[in-house]
């Protein structure tokens, strides 16, 4: 039997965020102590640090919603390819025969070279 203890991977992750956010807090901090040793006044410097951390999030929001629309777009392109049609409904939209096509409104024989037809002239 082992006896040492071994840590789960929650805890691990859990402790890696912990790290990214003291690592994250410490560049913060050391920029705003730059910013302050550099002239800007403290309430200055502050500000100047929510308004770049806005924008990222402006940034992060704007392409999450173009990736949000663009995965609404394929899944509705998605489901109009799934829509299946059977063959009962499926009708064809133009005449099948000589005689279907010349009973169809404005027909005109000589757009069809249809010879045979009583109005076709020929153009020699």
């Amino acid at each position: 039997m082992n006896t040492t203890t071994r840590i789960s991977t929650a805890e691990r992750l859990g402790r890696s965020f912990g790290r990214r956010w003291r690592a994250y807090a410490r560049g913060e901090r050391r920029a705003s102590n730059w910013l302050v040793s550099e002239g800007v006044p403290v309430a200055g410097a502050t500000v100047l640090l929510w308004v770049v951390k806005l924008a990222v999030l402006g940034v992060l929001l704007y392409s999450a919603f173009w990736l949000a629309l663009l995965l609404v777009c394929v899944v509705a392109v998605g489901w109009a390819a799934n829509q299946s049609h059977s063959d009962e409904e499926f009708h064809l939209q133009f005449p099948t025969t000589l005689e279907e096509l010349r009973e169809t409104p404005g027909y005109d024989p000589n757009l069809y070279n249809d010879t045979s037809h009583e109005m076709y002239k020929d153009d020699d």
